[in-house]
């Protein structure tokens, strides 16, 4: 009865990833013991790194810098883009440049040449790394945007023009509510985008975040630090989604029926 049960339980879905990661898990301290430390540290080097990271007030602080420049490139983006979505939807003679020029440009401009450029231009600095981050996002705010603006129920705007006849009241009591699911999976791809973009813009143009710190450890060749920072990133951009967005996402989808 006991060994049936237990195969129930790795047989659902649940049980399946607490299985992989117990596979993952075992996998990697087998290979940890065959080679060096500095090219594979085992997960329990790396989870004593692990805890010595969150009792040094340095470190924090470097993880707290990193969700700073996040936070900050995410809203930065989020109004440029929006705004230039806005634009190309209501005044055509913009939408060329807009829609053929600009986005296809930052579209398919690499985080990496933006960051060489910023740190020409501003220097090894959080302008670079924020810089960077909000330039390689602004195309998915864009594209959402205006994916959204071109989903607008064309029965209720004229409805709202029919009751309202202040533009900003459309905007606020109609259009704005309407477009709330757009802007919902824009933010949420923008957070988990940043967070690669955001290593690469810190290891390369910033004196601080968590990328900064992998620059640190890459040249001491301290392996366990770098798995570390993964581990954080993972961990942070999981419980994020989890905790926060996957929560929005049902109230949305109850509202909206879409999100």
């Amino acid at each position: 009865m006991r060994i049936s049960a237990l195969t129930r339980a790795w047989s659902t879905p649940r049980g399946a990833a607490h299985l992989f990661t117990l596979v993952f898990l075992g996998a990697w301290a087998a290979f940890s013991a065959t080679v060096e430390s500095y090219v594979m540290p085992s997960p329990w080097a790396v989870s004593a790194r692990l805890l010595a990271m969150f009792s040094d007030v340095h470190e924090i602080g470097h993880m707290l810098y990193s969700f700073a420049h996040i936070i900050s490139a995410v809203c930065i983006s989020f109004v440029i883009g929006s705004a230039l979505a806005f634009l190309a939807h209501y005044m055509g003679l913009f939408r060329p440049a807009i829609q053929d020029r600009v986005t296809p440009f930052l579209n398919s401009f690499s985080g990496v040449g933006w960051t060489f450029l910023a740190i020409i231009w501003f220097g090894i600095s959080d302008v670079t790394v924020v810089f960077v981050i909000s330039l390689v996002l602004v195309p998915f705010a864009i594209i959402n945007m205006a994916e959204g603006l071109a989903n607008l129920d064309r029965e209720i705007l004229e409805m709202a023009r029919s009751f309202a006849r202040a533009p900003g009241q459309r905007f606020w009591l109609v259009i704005l509510p309407s477009l709330y699911p757009f802007i919902f999976a824009t933010i949420r791809i923008s957070f988990g985008v940043a967070w690669k973009v955001a290593l690469t813009a810190e290891l390369f143009g910033g004196n601080t975040g968590l990328g900064y710190m992998l620059n640190l450890a890459r040249q001491d060749f301290d392996m366990p630090l770098v798995l570390a920072v993964i581990v954080v990133i993972i961990a942070f951009v999981y419980s994020t989604d989890r905790f926060i967005f996957q929560p929005i996402q049902a109230v949305l989808a109850r509202h909206h029926g879409t999100a």
